[in-house]
């Protein structure tokens, strides 16, 4: 599974940043004038990505080894310690990606909107029989 294809916690501040689904982003960023602000978001995006993996591989795994009904013969404090290192480091690495990408964010303009479409409503056009008749006014 390609990184482009896993989630992170922030794909839709860069879908809304960047004006397009992320699919799209990826897209523009592989042809040649992609913006520099889309190539380092979606790299940090990546680095994000996988660092939230590990977060919930490390969380899914200590969960399961302190399940009710897991086995207490296979329970070890050392490898609890060593999950509580992992996900500690797991933490800090997404704490800082998620600090780089949202100042990232934070400093982009934001995307080009539509130009509104102007409407007006002019009221409709009175048949000329109806205008008001005004005498001719004659000279003395």
């Amino acid at each position: 599974m390609s990184v482009a294809d896993k989630m992170s916690s922030r794909d839709e501040a860069l879908e809304d940043a960047f004006g397009a689904p992320l699919a799209d982003l990826y897209a523009q960023a592989v042809r040649s004038g992609a913006s520099p602000a889309l190539t380092r978001a979606l790299e940090v995006r990546a680095m994000l990505a996988l660092s939230e993996e590990q977060v919930a591989l490390v969380r899914d795994r200590v969960h399961a080894s302190m399940a009710p009904t897991g086995d207490l013969d296979g329970l070890s404090a050392e490898s609890l310690q060593t999950d509580v290192y992992w996900l500690d480091a797991a933490l800090s690495g997404r704490r800082a990606y998620l600090k780089t990408l949202d100042a990232l964010l934070t400093a982009m303009p934001p995307p080009p909107t539509r130009a509104a479409t102007l409407t007006s409503r002019l009221p409709p056009a009175q048949p000329a029989s109806s205008a008001p008749v005004r005498p001719a006014v004659r000279g003395r």
